[in-house]
C-alpha cells in the first residue's frame, strides 16, 4: 500500500512563513529480521515545525512495526555526522531493513547501488526512525537563506531535539522505551541532545549507541579549516599510534614477529608503549636527548612501517594524512582515513597529504544510487529535490561558536547525563582500522570523564576489525547487530 498525503501543520501563522506541506508515503511490507518475521511500516515524510521564526523540514524515514504496542515496543532514532553527511550510513547500511551490497570485507562490488535484505537490522526489537540534519537528504528550512543559522552546534542540538520531542507526540511514543544512535559527529551530537531532552524536555533515554565516537575534539587535536594538529597538542599522536600500528599490520608492513601476532595481542603492546615511552617522550619536547629519541623513532618504526629517519624528520610526531600517505608511498598508494584497509591512487607519490580519502571513494556513490532509487521506486517518495548524501558547504560553515578558546567537547553532558539518569546505558562500537575516530582516543575519553563507579559499567565498548563504517565488513555487521540486539533487549 502507497500513501501520499500532504499535511499542512496547523500550528503555523500563515501568511508569517512561506508555506511548506508536509510530505509523507509509505507502504506495510514484512521482513525478516534476527531470525523473527514482521509487518511494519516503512514511512518516508517530513516533519515540519517553527524554530525562531524559521520553518524546518526534517525529512526522516521510519520503520514501525505493525499492530506492536508503543507502550512497550522500542523506538531508535539515529542519524550520522559529518557534519553535514545525511544519515544514509546507517540508514542502508545497519539499521534498515535493506542494505548496500559489498562483498563480504567491506569492499566495493559494483557501481549500481544495490540493495538487498538487511537480515541483520534490529526491527525485530526496535522501530526506527534515520532522521537528515538541516542541509541534508531532503530535510531543509525556509526561507532558504535563514539555513545557514542551522548549521551551528546548538542550533542543530535544539532542532533535532524538537524533531524527537513533536515525533514522540505525534506518534504516541511517551512511554516506549527509548534510544539514540550517532555516527562520527553524531555521537557528539547524540549525548548533547540526550542531555539537553533530559534536563529540558523529561526525555529519558533507555540507551544511547555512539557508532565511531568523537566527543572530545582534543584527542584528534585537528584544526577544521586546515586538517592540522593544533601545535602543543600531543596527545592525538599517542592516541592515533595503535590505529597506524593496526594499519601497518593489515597491510603487511611490519616484521614477522608483529604480522604472527594477533590483532589485539598486538594492539596491547602498542598500546602500553603509547601511554608510556613514547608520551613520556613526546611531553620532553625539544629536551628530548638523542639517544632516547633515536630509540622512540625505532620502536615507532617498528610498529608503524614508516622509516625512523621520516619519523625522526617529523620530530616524532606522525600526522593522520602524513601516515595515509607515506605507508604505501612505494606502491604509488595511499590508505583511507575512514577505514584504512581501503587504497587509493594519487597523481604524484610526493607530497605530504592524501588526494582524497579512498575509503570514501568507494562507498559514498554506491550510497547515493541506492538511496534514491530506494526512497523513489521501493517505498514511493517523490521529490524533484537533490537528496544531498553529503554536503562539503554544510561541513566547511559549521559553526562551534559555542567552544570558543576551546576544544569542541560534550564528555561532560555525558557524564552529566549518565549521573543524573542512572538507568542510561551507552553502547560504543569502535573500528580498528578507523583513522577519523580512532578507537584508543575514545577510550581515553571515557577513561577521563570522571564517571562515579556506581555508574561506569553503563558504559560498554565493542571492538571491529573494519573502519569508521564498521558495519559494511559483513563479519562486523553480523557481530555489530547482536551486540545492539543484546543491548535493546537487556535495557529496555
Amino acid at each position: 500500500m502507497t500513501e501520499d498525503k500532504p499535511k499542512p501543520d496547523e500550528n503555523q501563522d500563515e501568511g508569517k512563513l512561506p508555506e511548506i506541506e508536509e510530505k509523507e508515503s509509505s507502504r506495510q511490507l514484512t521482513g525478516t529480521f534476527g531470525d523473527t518475521e514482521i509487518s511494519y511500516t516503512a514511512r518516508a515524510a517530513t516533519q515540519v515545525f517553527e524554530i525562531e521564526e524559521s520553518k524546518a523540514s526534517f525529512f526522516y524515514v521510519s520503520y514501525t512495526q505493525d499492530d506492536a504496542d508503543p507502550a512497550t515496543r522500542p523506538v531508535l532514532f539515529c542519524f550520522n555526522g559529518g557534519p553535514g553527511s545525511s544519515t544514509v550510513w546507517l540508514h542502508l547500511g545497519l539499521f534498515g531493513p535493506k542494505r548496500m551490497v559489498f562483498d563480504d570485507e567491506g569492499f566495493k562490488l559494483g557501481m549500481q547501488g544495490k540493495l538487498v535484505d538487511n537480515q541483520s537490522s534490529i526491527l525485530d526489537v526496535c522501530d526506527v526512525v534515520c532522521v537528515d540534519a538541516i542541509g541534508t537528504g531532503f530535510s531543509r528550512v525556509h526561507p532558504k537563506e535563514k539555513e545557514e543559522e542551522f548549521h551551528h552546534f546548538k542550533r542543530d542540538v535544539e532542532a533535532f531535539s524538537e524533531f524527537i520531542v513533536r515525533y514522540l507526540n505525534r506518534n504516541d511514543r511517551w512511554l516506549s522505551p527509548k534510544y539514540l544512535a550517532g555516527e562520527s559527529y553524531g555521537t557528539l551530537r547524540a549525548a548533547a541532545i540526550a542531555r539537553k531532552l533530559f534536563v529540558d524536555r523529561g526525555v529519558e533515554f533507555n540507551g544511547v549507541m555512539l557508532i565511531s565516537a568523537i566527543l572530545n575534539y582534543q584527542t584528534s587535536g585537528i584544526d577544521i579549516g586546515t586538517m592540522m594538529v593544533h601545535p602543543g597538542n600531543d596527545l592525538p599522536f599517542a592516541l592515533y599510534l595503535p590505529t597506524y600500528a593496526a594499519t601497518a599490520r593489515y597491510h603487511g608492513r611490519l616484521a614477522k614477529k608483529y604480522q604472527s601476532m594477533a590483532l589485539r595481542e598486538f594492539l596491547d603492546e602498542v598500546e602500553a608503549f603509547a601511554l608510556s615511552d613514547y608520551w613520556l617522550a613526546l611531553a620532553q619536547g625539544d629536551l628530548i636527548d638523542q639517544k632516547t629519541r633515536t630509540k622512540i623513532a625505532g620502536r615507532l618504526s617498528d610498529y608503524t612501517g614508516l622509516d625512523p629517519d621520516y619519523i625522526d624528520h617529523y620530530d616524532l610526531r606522525i600526522h593522520i594524512l602524513r601516515f595515509c600517505k607515506e605507508l604505501l608511498r612505494e606502491e604509488h598508494r595511499t590508505v583511507g582515513r575512514l577505514d584504512s584497509r581501503y587504497t587509493g591512487i594519487d597523481r604524484v607519490r610526493r607530497g605530504e597529504n592524501i588526494e582524497a580519502d579512498p575509503s570514501s571513494d568507494a562507498t559514498t556513490a554506491v550510497a547515493s544510487a541506492a538511496l534514491n532509487d530506494y526512497l523513489r521506486r521501493e517505498i514511493g517518495f517523490q521529490s524533484d529535490d537533490v537528496y544531498e548524501i553529503l554536503s562539503l558547504d554544510v561541513n566547511r560553515r559549521w559553526d562551534y561558536e559555542d567552544f570558543k578558546n576551546r576544544y569542541v567537547d560534550t564528555s561532560e553532558q555525558m557524564r552529566e547525563l549518565l549521573s543524573r539518569s542512572r538507568g542510561t546505558r551507552v553502547l560504543v562500537a569502535n573500528g580498528y582500522y578507523d583513522l577519523a575516530t580512532p578507537h584508543f582516543a575514545t577510550e581515553y575519553t571515557f577513561s577521563h570523564m570522571g564517571l562515579d563507579p556506581e555508574v561506569r559499567p553503563n558504559v560498554r565498548m565493542e571492538y571491529y576489525e573494519a573502519g569508521h563504517m564498521m558495519y559494511v565488513h559483513l563479519e562486523s555487521l553480523d557481530k555489530l547487530a547482536a551486540a545492539l540486539r543484546d543491548f535493546v533487549t537487556g535495557s529496555s
